[in-house]
């Protein structure tokens, strides 16, 4: 869709079929941050409700559709994790991270063992060993984001990048519970 001229209603006759159409970029995982923001600025000025102030309903109704749906589609990927769960849905393979917990015996093991080690810095409230802790939590995270790029990007095989996001999904609410050790052990005063 051409948003290059101001937007009339026949520019905003429906919504695009993806995310990345929206923004015409290529639909894939591994993102220019930069240029998603670019485009996003771009798609807002075009689209923004303020320039259909004075236009019919219809059109107010439009832009407003279109708006709502850019910033929805913006907030989706500029996420890494919800970027990769959008094309794996596109792709046909649903990440159900809700109702499918089900991974893989040595990430489930490793899990039980970071779960442990944190109760055990937390009763010790050892700063230095949350930081490692979390430094080895984040070299999977970097691990795991490689696989799903791998996954989407070169060998199109949607489910083993849902297995990737599930994971993540395991790594991210273990990192919240790191930060949150973290914040409440007593503080330092040197």
């Amino acid at each position: 869709m051409d948003l290059s001229h101001s937007p009339r209603s026949s520019q905003l006759q429906s919504l695009p079929e993806s995310h990345f159409d929206l923004f015409g970029l290529p639909e894939k995982f591994a993102l220019d941050l930069a240029q998603l923001e670019r485009a996003r600025l771009a798609v807002q000025t075009q689209i923004h409700p303020d320039r259909f102030a004075a236009g019919t309903d219809r059109d107010k109704r439009l832009a407003m559709q279109w708006a709502a749906q850019a910033n929805a589609a913006y907030l989706v990927l500029k996420n890494p994790v919800q970027r990769a769960a959008y094309l794996c849905e596109r792709r046909g393979v649903p990440v159900q991270a809700e109702n499918n917990t089900a991974m893989p015996a040595d990430f489930l093991m490793q899990q039980m063992q970071w779960r442990e080690a944190l109760e055990d810095l937390r009763d010790a409230a050892d700063a230095a060993g949350l930081q490692a802790l979390h430094a080895q939590v984040q070299a999977q995270r970097t691990q795991r984001m490689a696989a799903i790029t791998q996954a989407l990007d070169v060998d199109n095989a949607p489910q083993i990048a849902a297995e990737q996001v599930r994971a993540l999904l395991f790594l991210d609410r273990f990192t919240e519970e790191l930060r949150r050790a973290a914040d409440a052990l007593p503080q330092r005063s040197d």
